[in-house]
């Protein structure tokens, strides 16, 4: 009962100077409400970065050249990745499922008075699969069309857009690197993998790229798709040791090539991300502490106001404690009470940031359940002095206090 009744004399204290209450409030409401928001954005950054790591393929092992050392620094690319070697790895590796050679490039579309620069995926039939991408219109090129060099291409989405509009592409004949191409198909929109545009390309049989617009015998990455429980790291290392004989390296030698998986790529993404996101919730608490110093101001001007009334409860038999326990819920309640009016605050920035920028800020209950628990934190610590302070008051000295 006893806590109940004390209960009630904090929130009729609070209730008694209103504005001072709000404004003592108002520093834990910002802090918790940035915190939110900070911390949503990170976790919508993260969702979004690992979004677009997995939108590049399923068990994905990427085979790209190396980069040889030239006094400590790296520099240039090494050209020795072949189609032999994407078939050796084929053959020789059980897990691989499925493999592409990719031979990249840049170049100049144009279809009658439009035209771009987009970039020219030289790949084989496989890579759609490999890469999650589908069709959305006609069809994807042949063996036989990768066997003979023929001239056709599959268009990323906005590739056909910007070059068609509203008109069907399909059977359509276009110039790629001054080339003549067919257009046998239209990617399904992808989206964007940081600078890179999965629909602002091009994708024609690697045969012909490499013969006809590229003119080299090399390719610029493997792409390989894994069984679906095997042990990537394993796998990479039976990926390496196969290039490794094939390219005659000796031990201790660099390789002339680098290996990356869908492992190593996701961990990369969530580690950047996570510190983004700590990054931004550190920033934000700062403001939860200068909150908290806010309300330790207050509370010592309230305890200072009210010593009177200290002296008056403990002449009637009010103990030290229930003097402590009294201030400090005081203090406590503003910054529960800030923290769950931030806590609305936080979520309506951060669906409106989502709305203005079109970026998708995640909130999560971890956060907003961290958010509060510091809040009140911030209460304890910042009112426990003022608190402790009203409780050593003498009482005689407080009953004859002007």
């Amino acid at each position: 009962m006893l806590f109940w009744t004390t209960l009630k004399v904090a929130l009729r204290s609070l209730l008694a100077n209103k504005l001072r209450s709000i404004l003592s409030m108002l520093g834990i409401i910002i802090g918790v409400g940035a915190v939110i928001a900070m911390l949503a954005v990170g976790a919508g950054a993260q969702k979004q970065v690992l979004d677009h790591v997995t939108a590049l393929g399923s068990n994905l092992i990427m085979v790209m050249p190396g980069q040889p050392r030239s006094g400590g620094v790296r520099g240039g690319s090494y050209q020795t990745l072949t189609v032999e070697d994407a078939q050796a790895i084929l053959a020789e590796v059980p897990e691989v499922e499925k493999a592409s050679p990719v031979a990249r490039g840049n170049g100049q579309f144009k279809y009658y008075n439009k035209n771009k620069e987009s970039s020219i995926m030289g790949v084989t039939l496989t890579y759609l699969g490999i890469r999650n991408f589908s069709i959305e219109q006609g069809r994807n090129f042949t063996v036989s069309e990768v066997e003979q060099r023929v001239k056709v291409a599959v268009l990323g989405a906005d590739t056909a857009e910007e070059l068609f509009g509203e008109d069907d592409p399909i059977g359509e004949q276009i110039k790629i690197a001054g080339v003549t191409f067919k257009v046998v198909g239209v990617l399904k929109a992808k989206g964007t993998q940081g600078p890179f545009s999965f629909d602002d390309q091009a994708l024609v049989p690697y045969t012909t790229a490499m013969d006809r617009i590229l003119g080299t015998d090399y390719l610029s990455e493997i792409d390989l798709e894994i069984a679906e429980d095997s042990d990537q790291e394993a796998v990479q290392a039976a990926i390496e040791d196969v290039l490794r004989k094939r390219h005659a390296i000796r031990a201790g030698q660099d390789d002339d090539f680098h290996v990356r998986n869908m492992a190593e790529m996701v961990e990369t993404a969530t580690s950047v991300t996570r510190t983004f996101s700590l990054l931004l919730g550190s920033v934000a608490a700062i403001s939860l502490v200068v909150g908290g110093i806010g309300i330790m101001n207050i509370m010592l001007v309230t305890v200072t106001e009210r010593t009177r009334e200290i002296g008056i409860r403990k002449a009637i038999g009010a103990k030290d404690r229930d003097i402590l326990v009294q201030f400090l819920l005081e203090s406590i309640l503003m910054s529960a009470l800030g923290g769950v009016v931030g806590v609305g605050a936080g979520v309506s920035v951060a669906q409106v940031s989502s709305l203005v920028s079109g970026f998708t800020a995640v909130v999560e209950p971890v956060s907003v359940a961290l958010a509060l628990s510091f809040a009140v934190c911030v209460g304890v610590f910042f009112g426990f002095y003022p608190a402790r302070r009203a409780a050593a008051l003498d009482p005689i000295e407080a009953l004859s206090y002007e």
